[in-house]
């Protein structure tokens, strides 16, 4: 996902909102006026398109991303003692939003074994989101299976 600014003719403002509309998948379009008086700026977040994509791909398996990971009370532990470590203000880390996106969605995953009903599928997908937002994958259609594959790569180098 990304953010485009145009600036344009107020009375293009419709032509080229459709054109974007065409070429990607957007949000709302925002307008405002612009310091001249003359033209218009819009702001819309847009996506690719999903015409064209490829096959989607195959994820791994929960149980063979987490295979190896630590048990869910000490990676809380580990999450928890890494965000109050940071200064505020300082990025956290590619690392940090791995390993929380990670036991997010294996909590999710308790839960739906269990019968629970919880938000923690919701809070796995959006810290997923981050971490793809972080890595420019943003495209991606299973944040969590992203998160899955991508945690099997780092445990590797572990």
């Amino acid at each position: 996902m990304f953010e485009i600014r145009i600036i344009c003719d107020p009375d293009d403002t419709d032509r080229v909102t459709k054109t974007l509309a065409a070429a990607f998948t957007t949000g709302q379009v925002r307008q405002y006026a612009i310091r001249d008086g003359d033209r218009a700026r819009l702001y819309v977040t847009a996506d690719h398109c999903t015409d064209g994509e490829p096959e989607p791909q195959e994820w791994p398996t929960p149980e063979e991303a987490y295979a190896l990971a630590p048990n869910i009370i000490s990676e809380i532990g580990w999450t928890a003692r890494t965000a109050a470590d940071k200064p505020f203000g300082h990025e956290i880390g590619r690392e940090y939003w791995l390993r929380k996106a990670a036991l997010l969605d294996r909590i999710a995953l308790a839960d739906g074994d269990e019968g629970i009903r919880s938000d923690a599928a919701v809070l796995a997908t959006e810290a997923a989101r981050c971490l793809m937002s972080m890595d420019g994958a943003a495209a991606i259609r299973e944040p969590r299976g992203y998160v899955r594959q991508q945690y099997i790569r780092w445990v590797k180098t572990q």
